[in-house]
């Protein structure tokens, strides 16, 4: 029996397979199903959801989950998958973080779970773990949980795609968490997995996870190499907006430790770019940029002892917005001492002028303005006492705006830093006129305790900061006048020790001659 060949262009044979009418079983069986019951009963949620208690909308949706008919047609899997977000974020407001926990791999979700696709199983199981992460940002111990129960249900089911997508996810949390071992230990290994398959996105967002744990340990060589491998992963894919702000932001933190103040600003610059249009545009929803308020605090909401109420989470934009001025303000000062300690004044007071000029203009530019707040507000104030090189009025701002400066770990760091570079820089400015001055005097101008003062002033001297001597005897200090380098000095010094390397090469000669002639 011989097949006849089939004839005829390709939209011909689509045309007569396929009709126009024709629009597949799927739509056949969408129309003929009947979710009226539960479209009606959503509805009834969403729009009355204001007249009804917590409670009440909870025993509704679980409702329309475990509906008695079990129905899984397309359109009863659409209002089921939406009334699981919705519970979800019911069960957030409620605080009924057990009952967030259990959602996914309890027996609420269980009889849906088994009626989907792997594909929307997972999609469904990211998009409440998304969820859970942006309504309790505070509550790490309940996404840590809810992220190890679905680990350890993905294990058992061997769901390998879903497995490590929920483990990167892990280690941030870990990371906020402040348990740096467990995060790390937790992305060796996922990255070892990750390499055999070569899924790039996924590698992109892991490494610069490790990137920021290592940062958080101190440890910028592997820090540095770890975001390196970040952008070699990256520029082999498309990288969304909201990944490469993380990125850039990352590259200017590790600069901004590095004293690359105006590259780190350069960096920072971009993040905020970025940011700021997904903001403008309502793509951003929540983003954790390093380093944020919970890797630093490790912020455990209300089950505190002390019931601390946790720091506001601050917009990813205005947070790069902070570190470019943190960048601006380090830049200037590093340039004033710079020029104090070669006794240039007046490039001094320009450069600290010029600092707090670029500051001022940076809050008052087009994209800064509708980020005016108390953080800008205390970050002028910091520019403000920076280039007036003012120490008690730093100490002040410090305190007054404590919850915008010290829940930052990269600005908490720079502040101590610059706390030292200021107290240097009011040490140097009062000791100027002096060649030698008493050190209870300078105490008293600083109005801080003589022993503070002392052990900061030999400091200074050890360093090559302040060239004096402290006498201890009368309680002073002597400034010296900084000189040039002594060129007899340093040449006698260099006569010597070529005098040294000939007499210890004849007297080597002279025990070899001996020992031969022995």
């Amino acid at each position: 029996m011989e097949i006849e060949p089939i004839t005829g262009s390709v939209q011909e044979i689509e045309t007569t397979v396929l009709p126009a009418s024709y629009q597949g079983p799927a739509a056949a069986v969408a129309d003929d199903e009947d979710v009226e019951d539960l479209e009606t009963l959503f509805d009834q949620i969403t729009q009355e959801d204001q007249g009804k208690t917590l409670n009440e909308s909870i025993a509704l949706l679980c409702q329309i989950v475990l509906e008695p008919r079990n129905r899984f047609g397309p359109r009863a899997s659409s209002i089921k998958e939406r009334a699981i977000y919705v519970l979800a974020r019911t069960y957030c407001a409620a605080g009924q973080h057990d009952e967030v926990v259990s959602l996914l791999t309890g027996s609420t979700c269980a009889p849906f779970f088994h009626h989907v696709t792997k594909a929307k199983f997972a999609k469904v199981v990211r998009a409440v773990l998304d969820i859970v992460c942006d309504l309790l940002p505070h509550e790490l111990d309940t996404q840590q949980r809810i992220c190890e129960n679905i680990i350890e249900w993905t294990q058992r089911e061997k769901r390998s795609f879903l497995r490590q997508r929920v483990q990167a996810k892990l280690a941030s949390i870990l990371l906020q968490q402040k348990k740096y071992r467990d995060a790390l230990s937790l992305v060796q290994d996922l990255l070892a997995e990750l390499k055999k398959l070569d899924d790039k996105q996924l590698l992109v967002e892991t490494h610069l996870v490790e990137s920021k744990i290592q940062h958080a340990l101190n440890n910028l060589p592997k820090a540095k190499a770890a975001l390196t491998a970040t952008r070699t992963c990256a520029n082999a894919i498309y990288v969304p907006p909201l990944l490469q702000s993380s990125i850039d932001s990352m590259s200017g933190v590790l600069h901004c430790e590095e004293g690359d103040y105006n590259t780190a600003h350069s960096y920072f610059l971009e993040a905020f770019e970025q940011l700021d249009q997904l903001e403008s545009d309502g793509k951003l929803l929540s983003v954790a940029l390093s380093p944020s308020t919970e890797e630093e605090e490790g912020v455990k909401g209300a089950k505190d002892d002390d019931d601390e109420i946790p720091p506001p989470r601050t917009p990813p934009a205005l947070t790069c917005l902070k570190y470019m001025m943190l960048c601006k303000i380090l830049h200037g000062l590093t340039k004033a001492l710079q020029s104090s300690a070669k006794g240039e004044r007046q490039a001094k007071a320009s450069t600290t002028h010029g600092s707090m000029l670029d500051v001022t203009s940076l809050v008052s530019a087009k994209h800064a303005v509708k980020y005016a707040g108390k953080d800008m507000e205390a970050m002028a104030a910091i520019a403000s006492a920076a280039s007036q090189r003012s120490f008690s009025l730093y100490e002040n701002v410090v305190k007054t705006h404590a919850p915008q400066l010290q829940h930052d770990i990269l600005i908490k760091h720079h502040l101590d830093f610059l706390h030292e570079q200021l107290l240097e820089s009011n040490l140097i400015r009062i000791i100027e006129p002096f060649s030698c001055v008493e050190i209870d005097h300078v105490a008293e101008l600083m109005e801080m305790p003589l022993p503070i003062v002392e052990k900061k002033l030999s400091q200074m001297i050890l360093d090559g900061t302040l060239h004096g001597i402290l006498d201890q005897g009368k309680g002073q200090l002597i400034v010296y006048e900084e000189h040039g380098n002594d060129r007899v000095m340093e040449k006698g010094l260099q006569v010597i020790a070529n005098m040294d390397d000939v007499v210890t090469s004849l007297f080597q000669r002279s025990h070899e001659l001996r020992a031969t002639m022995v």
